[in-house]
Order: C-alpha cells, then sequence, then structure tokens
C-alpha cells in the first residue's frame, strides 16, 4: 500500500516538474510603423504687373438721325365690286344687254336663237341670232364652233347640250374674250347669264346692289 503511494506522489511530481519546464507562448508583437514627414515649400508671391501704357477710351456721340415720315401709298384695288345684275356689252353683234352676274354658273351663256351647226372651209361654225332688247330685231350671227358642253337641269333631270363660241364681253372698262354658251334664255328675265370665267380674279360681287357699273362704251367689233 504505501508502495502504491509512493509510486503515483513520483508521477505526479514528475508531471509538474515537467509544466513548469514548458515557457508559455510568447505574444506576436505588430510592427512599428515610421512617420511620414511632408515637405515644406516657401510661398513664392507673383511680381505685380507693370503698366506698359495707358490707354483712354472715349465714345463719340452719335448724331441723331431724324427719319422723315413718308406718305403711305394707297394699294389700287386688285377687284371691281360689281352688284347682281349689270349691264354687259356684247361683240360682235354690237348691243348692250342686262346681265345677271352669277357666281355659281361655270360657264357664261347667252340667249341666242335659230342655232345652227355648218361647215365653213372644212371647220365648224355655229349660225344663231341675238335679239336686239330695244327693237326686237333679230341680229344674225356666225361664230367659230370652239367646244361643247353638257348642262345637266337638277330641277327636271334634263341634259342640254350647248355649243360654246367665243365673244368679246365688255363690263365696265374690263373688256374679256370670252367662252360662251348659246341657249334658250326664254324663260328666263335676263338674256345674259355671267358665270366665274368672267368674273375670276377681276370682280367681285354684292348681289344686294344693281348697276354699280355705267354701260360700257360700245368698242371695235372683233370677228
Amino acid at each position: 500500500m504505501n508502495t502504491i503511494r509512493a509510486f503515483t506522489l513520483t508521477a505526479l511530481a514528475v508531471i509538474l516538474a515537467g509544466c513548469q519546464t514548458n515557457p508559455p507562448p510568447k505574444q506576436q508583437e505588430c510592427p512599428v510603423v515610421e512617420a511620414l514627414v511632408c515637405p515644406v515649400y516657401e510661398v513664392v508671391q507673383c511680381p505685380e504687373p507693370k503698366v506698359v501704357e495707358t490707354v483712354i477710351t472715349q465714345c463719340e456721340a452719335q448724331p441723331q438721325i431724324q427719319v422723315a415720315k413718308v406718305a403711305k401709298i394707297a394699294e389700287p384695288q386688285k377687284y371691281t365690286s360689281i352688284g347682281g345684275i349689270e349691264w354687259a356689252f356684247i361683240e360682235p353683234g354690237n348691243v348692250t344687254l342686262e346681265a345677271r352676274i352669277d357666281t355659281g354658273a361655270e360657264t357664261s351663256s347667252i340667249h341666242a336663237q335659230d342655232i345652227q351647226l355648218i361647215e365653213k372651209d372644212g371647220k365648224r361654225w355655229v349660225r344663231f341670232s341675238l335679239t336686239h332688247p330695244e327693237t326686237n330685231v333679230k341680229i344674225p350671227l356666225e361664230r367659230r364652233l370652239h367646244r361643247r358642253i353638257l348642262v345637266k337641269q337638277t330641277a327636271d333631270i334634263v341634259e342640254d347640250r350647248r355649243y360654246v363660241v367665243r365673244m368679246w364681253v365688255t363690263l365696265g372698262e374690263s373688256r374679256t374674250w370670252l367662252d360662251v354658251s348659246l341657249s334658250d334664255r326664254e324663260g328666263f328675265e335676263f338674256p345674259l347669264l355671267l358665270g366665274r370665267n368672267m368674273l375670276m380674279d377681276t370682280f367681285v360681287v354684292d348681289i344686294s346692289q344693281r348697276h354699280t357699273l355705267p354701260k360700257p362704251v360700245p368698242g371695235r367689233e372683233v370677228q
């Protein structure tokens, strides 16, 4: 028993002696960093600018410009104002007729009688008569056929084929070489109708007025 205790004490003494002989681990130290020192520069002052020459600028007073007032010239009226009913002079025939101005009609039309298509020198002509408004005397005429047109009467759906000739029509101071269709206007109040081909770029119509232009002066007859 004593032997076992002695052995145990001896072993314990050896273990304790071994623990004391092993040194504890050393702690790891951080490296020392040297501080950076910034260089010091001297403050350099820029030299003052040198005045080479003093220039004095002086503005001259501008003279006042006087603008003369110019009287405004009135522009000539582009269109002639006419009424719904005017006098027109027809050539050839040299007859003055009372005309109805109709902006809705494309082609002008005149009352003609005894209309016949004839041939002269291999060309087609139209023979017809105009009626003098004061004496009711027939004025026989022959004009070269210019073209034919088809007019549709919407009231009774009747198609009217008309011959178109060219005549001089004078309205006020305007004398126009005009396409005029020949038709029977016996049932109309006015023997002559002037449409857009007479009015365009020349007249403006005020239907509330009548006979705003004087009766045209007869000109020379053109065949």
